[in-house]
Formats: structure tokens, C-alpha cells, sequence
């Protein structure tokens, strides 16, 4: 995806991509401001950068893209994520700080300041939305403290620091608790939750069910799917697995749901950039569809011709 790193304009005559820059911004301009925003998550592109994702997200059409912060160098620098935004014109609109355990050294190791800098970068970018997940049990400090920490973190931001649900991890049928104080937000006194459709299949809930529990403090979406309680973690394309997927799309309008739906699927066995492109193009419909709106393909052979 060599396209991504260059940032050089050429004449629109003369450069093939920025006239599918131009040609997919003219198909979300067609649809007129979307109530719910799809957008694409840098960790849907992966093995491909960061730089990649947004290539991919204004050749199909997305609402924006989420930065996943990894050790990519590209996603922790919100000076090089601006330029990306801003040439490929798509927004940063929600930034998921370093919790994995490949990103435990990133931005350095105190849970706090990573945070901290999370919000930062996110506020610098635009982006409203800072992605956090619970505490790995063994950081023992950082989760006791967790719930008043993150409502004094949030008391000093300007955007809002959604946990996401996670899931416990099951060995010989004993279920283990792996995060803390809990892997679900509903067990958590925290103002706003990420709610990820690929999780809930791991951790056998009810996705529609958390959605109308959490009510309000429902701030951000990860769709993607899966097929069965337990690792792995699929995120699949949705629609490929057993998650209500459809269902809650079609609901969140009704609930009077603010935030954004991101793409967070897996592609990393796709055998090309051609069936990368095909599932991310699908996820995308998939999305659109559901929460009633048109697809890329129908602007594409009707209003922008």
C-alpha cells in the first residue's frame, strides 16, 4: 500500500489517487451528514501500518478512522496522524490507548500517563473518544484505583474515556479472571463503555441486552462478529458469525445512540490487498445497511456517477 506513505499532491489528472480521495469523499458528501458515523480501526488493516488504514478508509468511504495506539510509530504521533487525516481527508474520531500486552511499554509503563497522553492525542486530533480497557489483574495498584482514577482523569478531559467490555478466560472449564475489577463495564462505576460485538461472543453475553442495561453510558461501538464463547478473539466480518450484529445497528438510532460504529475486524489472513479491501468494503455495507443508510455502491452509480 505504497500510496499511504507518499503525501505529496499531484495534479488531479495525473494521480490516480487522489481522484478515489476525491471520488469517495463526493460519495459520503452524497449522503448528507450520518446520524451514527462508521468508521474503520487502524487493527482492521493489520499485518499492513497505520498510514494504510487511512488509504483504505478514504478509497471506501468511511466516516473516519480510529487510531489502535501500537507500537507502530505512526500511531503514537498525533503531528504525523494530523497530516495523514488531513491529506487522505478522513478524521481521527476516536483513539484506543495502549492496553494490550504487545503495548505495555508504550508511552512508557505507568497506566495513568498513558491515559493521559491518550487524551491528549485524541483532543489534538478532534477526536472525542478515548477507547480503555480494565485493568490486566496484575497490575494490582492500577486496578484497585481504577474506577475513581479513570472519574478523575475524565473530570480533567475533554473527551470521554470509554472502558470496553472484555471477557474472562475459561482453562479446563474453570472460568479465570483475567481483568480487574471486572471484565464487564456493567460491574463497573464508569461513565461511558465501549461495547464490542466480537467480545461478547467470547464471553457468551447478550450484546442487544448490555446495550439496553447500559443505556446512556453506551459511548462507542465495535462491530464485528463471532462465532462461539471462548478465545479466540475472531472479529469477523460481520454478518459471519453469531452475533446480533444486524439487530443492534438497527436499534441504535431508536436508542438515540451519539456516538460512533467502528469497524474492528480482523483481516490478517487475508491472502491479498484485493480480499482486505473486499472485506472492509463488505463490513462497510454491512454497516450502512443496517443503520439505514446508503451504501458506498449506491452513491457511486447514482448521485456521484
Amino acid at each position: 500500500m505504497g500510496q499511504a506513505a507518499d503525501m505529496t499532491d499531484a495534479a488531479p489528472n495525473t494521480n490516480p489517487a487522489k481522484a478515489e480521495r476525491m471520488h469517495a469523499a463526493r460519495a459520503r458528501d452524497s449522503r448528507g451528514t450520518s446520524p451514527v458515523p462508521v468508521v474503520l480501526s487502524t487493527a482492521s488493516v493489520f499485518p499492513e501500518r497505520t498510514a494504510d488504514a487511512f488509504e483504505l478508509a478514504a478509497r471506501l468511504g468511511y466516516d473516519g478512522v480510529e487510531v489502535m495506539v501500537t507500537t507502530d510509530p505512526v500511531s503514537q504521533d498525533a503531528k504525523v496522524l494530523r497530516r495523514l487525516a488531513d491529506y487522505h481527508g478522513v478524521p481521527v474520531l476516536a483513539v484506543h490507548a495502549p492496553c494490550l500486552l504487545i503495548t505495555q511499554r508504550v508511552w512508557g509503563r505507568e497506566p495513568w500517563s498513558k491515559l493521559v497522553k491518550a487524551a491528549d492525542v485524541a483532543s489534538d486530533l478532534g477526536a472525542n473518544v478515548v477507547v480503555v480497557h480494565p485493568p490486566f489483574r496484575w497490575q494490582r495498584e492500577y486496578a484497585r484505583e481504577f474506577e475513581t482514577g479513570l472519574a478523575r482523569v475524565q473530570a480533567d478531559a475533554d473527551v470521554k474515556f470509554a472502558v470496553e467490555n472484555l471477557y474472562p478466560l475459561r482453562a479446563g472449564g474453570t472460568e479465570v479472571a483475567a481483568y480487574a475489577p471486572h471484565w464487564n463495564p456493567l460491574e463497573l462505576d464508569c461513565d461511558h463503555v465501549t461495547l464490542d460485538l466480537s467480545h461478547t461472543a467470547v464471553s457468551d453475553s447478550d450484546a442487544q441486552e448490555m446495550a439496553c442495561d447500559l443505556g446512556k453510558r453506551l459511548a462507542h461501538v465495535h462491530l464485528a462478529d463471532g462465532t462461539r464463547p471462548g478465545l479466540p478473539d475472531e472479529h469477523l466480518v460481520p454478518g459471519r458469525g453469531t452475533q446480533p450484529c444486524a439487530e443492534l445497528l438497527e436499534r441504535l438510532p431508536a436508542m438515540g445512540y451519539g456516538g460512533t460504529v467502528v469497524l474492528e475486524v480482523s483481516t490478517r489472513r487475508a491472502l491479498s490487498g484485493e480480499e482486505r479491501y473486499a472485506d472492509l468494503a463488505e463490513s462497510l455495507a454491512f454497516a450502512r445497511k443496517h443503520l439505514q443508510l446508503p451504501s458506498v455502491a449506491a452513491g457511486r452509480s447514482g448521485a456521484v456517477g
